[in-house]
């Protein structure tokens, strides 16, 4: 179960042209400014980087982000994925 009231939530990203992006389950926004935000989804953490990335859109209750800007690259961070993982959360939680 989970905090939907047991309904199993889809975890998707869909992106358009390089320029807009949207992405369910998303449980909360940890961080973001113009050029990363760091998503906890129902998949793990999603770190999505960027140039003028901005906020189009957030829906808390079913869980939706959008982002516009230019996108470079979307990371999923597995925080039991070893050292990788930890070298990437050590430098966003300086």
């Amino acid at each position: 179960m989970d905090s939907t009231g047991g309904k199993t939530v889809e975890h998707d990203v869909t992106m358009r042209g390089r320029k807009v992006i949207e992405i369910t389950g998303v449980k909360q926004v940890e961080s973001f400014d113009s050029e990363e935000f760091l998503l906890e989804t129902v998949m793990g953490f999603l770190s999505i980087r960027g140039q003028n990335l901005q906020m189009k859109n957030l829906d808390v209750d079913k869980g939706v982000v959008s982002i516009k800007g230019k996108v470079y690259d979307l990371v999923y961070v597995d925080e039991h994925g070893g050292d990788k993982a930890k070298g990437l959360f050590s430098k966003l939680f300086k």
